[in-house]
């Protein structure tokens, strides 16, 4: 169910990763303001099928983006691990490079922390 508290917290998550003005149009962003500020509980059947599809599309763009962030640390991550490992004799760590889970992983952990 939308509430206006949810509303407002996917906002806000948006507006901090940077898509809020990214993904939405001018109207989009203006119907979800309007929303929040003169809606106490969303009863239009219509208000929010217009919102659904706004917010599908602010949360695939947040999941994107972190995505990318986690393989782009991920990467990084296992660049550096791949390194000290062939100091160390590790001829098996070439396949971390190529290993897109392996590196998914480690960005995940890395963004999260």
């Amino acid at each position: 169910m939308l509430t206006i508290k949810g509303l407002t917290r996917i906002k806000a998550r948006a507006l901090r990763y940077k898509t809020w003005f990214k993904t939405l149009s001018r109207a989009e962003r203006a119907i979800i303001d309007l929303t929040v500020k003169c809606v106490e509980r969303i009863r239009s059947r219509i208000l929010i099928r217009v919102i659904s599809k706004i917010l599908d599309k602010i949360l695939k763009t947040l999941k994107d983006s972190f995505l990318e962030t986690a393989d782009k640390v991920g990467g990084e991550t296992v660049e550096r691990l791949y390194r000290i490992a062939g100091r160390w004799g590790n001829r098996t760590a070439s396949g971390w490079k190529h290993d897109r889970g392996f590196i998914r992983f480690l960005g995940v952990n890395a963004v999260n922390t």
